[in-house]
């Protein structure tokens, strides 16, 4: 019979502990002092308890916790030595098959993270979804993490540890993370489409108006029909909008949603997570014939992230009347205009303005999107309530001075743009860190024409700037750009800053963020506030109507825009699991009334 939370909260300490048994390889410690967080308000409450113990325990005894676990394909599944649990975890990724090839790469790189770091390579090798990782994904991270700093393997080693034990704990609780899953398959097929160039290197992309960008709001347009929308359509920006009408015709709508499109070989959740777990709430919503006081409008925007035209946040922009007609005359490197793109696509471009929605027929817009970024991840908390999108500005640069002889030109008589810029970078970096919060980057660093025996007669670079208030944002701004002017005089150069984008800071309204505050804390996991370094469609809907985002945790440190994306289905489980929190929620709101 499955374990359940009721029975575990009624057990005494030491039956707790034993029920617990197994979930840390070896380590009965962790279940013994987890119990003491009891009452446990649910699964997920119980998985962090026991994740809190180790993480604040002593390093020596992580570090035992990672050398009680069995090497992968190591001895002791030779000699059949494992415990149960890892057994079975190793037989699902196919390590107990492994062919001689397979077998002898591992016990090499075995061999070789032992001699750097002195402990076991610990991967959860169930994976994301449960299901097992495919071995050669377990040799290529095998041999990424052997390039890792000793402190962070060590945090990654926990973390898969965690990871284990919160797919052992699903077992012992015969728990399903099903919508999850549901959720996950959908992101899984649907980056199988991307543009042609990319799909032969195996690489995921998917930019405005490609065949590849048209296939998926196809796919996602046929989903919505599968899930129950009462009406799906695509709209003259390529906008996939899905409608699921209130109890009571003239009731206002919830819209949510984020953007299917992808930068240059990216990850699979990054937007479309946020399209698919409204799509996963509204499916059950129609599953049990219930109908809320309010709808339901999905939108999975077409383009945020101006990568095939430079024009971002185009999707959502056009719902807030903020479409520029001079868009339709940018080229892409094809010289293929937008105008030209949309007619191929078969958009009709005169409807685009009576796409802008009127913000009195809805109640806000919420946005569940994965972070990416390690904040999350490294606190091993599941979900993040957003408190801000940062407000940034950018600048295409030019430092300019003098090039000359590399090895004639004394140090004391150069004028070196690049050094200028060289110094620029590290005034950067120092002012961005007193904030706490706000960053900012040089991205782009260019020498024209630079040789190797000439000192540098101009530096091409980007400035990128971001903070949770425009306040801060402009003080930033304020004191790099005033160093470089600083940097150029001193140095006898010259420069120009032009700034390409300025975007408004979007607060997210209060009352929307404490509903996220209530679906987290609803859940049993750790309530977290955190601002978004990242822009998001939320940040110009925010420009017509309140707004707040959900995070979810993303795995490989977080990282985002880069093909190791990815998430748990246990995690978009309980970004599922808030959003139905919230349409509880209003439902009860709109009710009282």
């Amino acid at each position: 019979m499955p374990l359940t939370i009721d029975q575990l909260n009624a057990a005494d300490p030491a039956q707790g502990t034993q029920l617990l048994d197994g979930i840390y390889e070896h380590s009965p410690w962790i279940a013994e002092q987890a119990m003491a967080a009891r009452p446990f308000k649910s699964l997920a409450h119980l998985k962090h308890a026991m994740a809190k113990v180790v993480n604040t325990a002593s390093q020596q005894a992580q570090l035992d916790l990672i050398r009680a676990h069995p090497e992968l394909a190591g001895k002791a599944m030779v000699s059949k030595t494992l415990t149960a649990e890892s057994t079975n975890e190793q037989s699902k990724a196919g390590l107990t098959q492994c062919t001689p090839e397979e077998f002898t790469r591992i016990q090499q790189l075995n061999t070789d993270y032992n001699a750097r770091f002195g402990f076991p390579f610990i991967l959860a090798v169930r994976g994301p979804r449960g299901t097992g990782l495919a071995k050669q994904e377990i040799i290529d991270t095998f041999a990424r993490r052997l390039d890792n700093h000793p402190d962070f393997e060590r945090a990654e080693a926990l973390r898969n540890i965690h990871r284990i034990a919160e797919i052992r704990l699903n077992d012992k609780f015969a728990f399903e993370p099903t919508l999850g899953n549901d959720v996950w398959d959908w992101q899984e097929r649907l980056s199988q489409h991307t543009d042609k160039g990319y799909e032969e290197l195996g690489q995921l992309t998917v930019t405005y108006l490609t065949d590849a960008h048209r296939a998926c709001a196809q796919r996602i347009s046929h989903w919505m029909r599968d899930c129950g929308f009462d009406e799906v359509e695509i709209d003259a920006v390529g906008n996939v909008v899905g409608r699921y009408k209130p109890a009571n015709e003239g009731g206002k709508y919830l819209l949510t949603g984020s953007h299917y499109d992808t930068v240059r070989n990216g990850g699979k959740y990054d937007g479309r997570l946020g399209i698919f777990v409204p799509m996963a709430c509204v499916r059950e919503l129609q599953r049990q014939n219930r109908r809320l006081p309010f709808g339901i409008e999905v939108v999975a925007f077409a383009e945020e992230e101006g990568q095939r035209y430079k024009a971002t946040f185009l999707g959502s922009g056009a719902l807030i009347g903020d479409f520029k007609q001079a868009w339709l005359d940018q080229q892409d490197a094809d010289g293929i205009t937008m105008r030209e793109a949309m007619q191929h696509a078969g958009l009709c471009i005169d409807d685009i303005p009576k796409l802008q929605r009127n913000a009195a027929d809805y109640l806000g817009f919420i946005e569940v999107h994965i972070e990416q970024g390690p904040v999350l991840n490294e606190l091993d908390i599941p979900l993040g309530v957003v408190t801000s999108i940062n407000g940034s500005q950018r600048y295409i640069c030019e430092m300019i001075g003098m090039a000359s002889h590399a090895g004639t030109t004394p140090m004391d008589r150069r004028r070196d743009a690049a050094v200028g810029v060289a110094e620029l970078a590290l005034y950067v970096e120092h002012r961005a860190t007193q904030d706490g919060d706000s960053v900012a980057t040089i991205g782009q660093l260019h020498v024209p024409n630079g040789s190797i025996n000439v000192v540098p007669g101009r530096c091409l670079f980007s400035l990128d700037m971001r903070a949770p208030t425009n306040a801060q944002r402009d003080a930033l701004v304020k004191d790099i750009l005033a160093k470089l002017d600083e940097i150029a005089k001193r140095r006898g150069l010259h420069y120009k800053a032009e700034m390409s984008m300025s975007a408004d800071a979007a607060p997210s309204a209060p009352e929307w963020q404490k509903r996220w505050e209530n679906a987290v804390n609803a859940l049993g996991v750790p309530l977290f506030r955190m601002p978004s370094g990242a822009g998001h469609d939320a940040m110009k809907i925010h420009e017509i109507m309140p707004q707040a985002m959900l995070f979810t945790r993303g795995l490989n440190s977080g990282i985002s825009h880069n093909p190791l994306e990815s998430t748990t289905s246990d995690d978009m489980q309980l970004s599922i699991d808030a959003f139905s929190h919230v349409l509880a929620q209003l439902a009860a709101e709109e009710q009282k009334a």
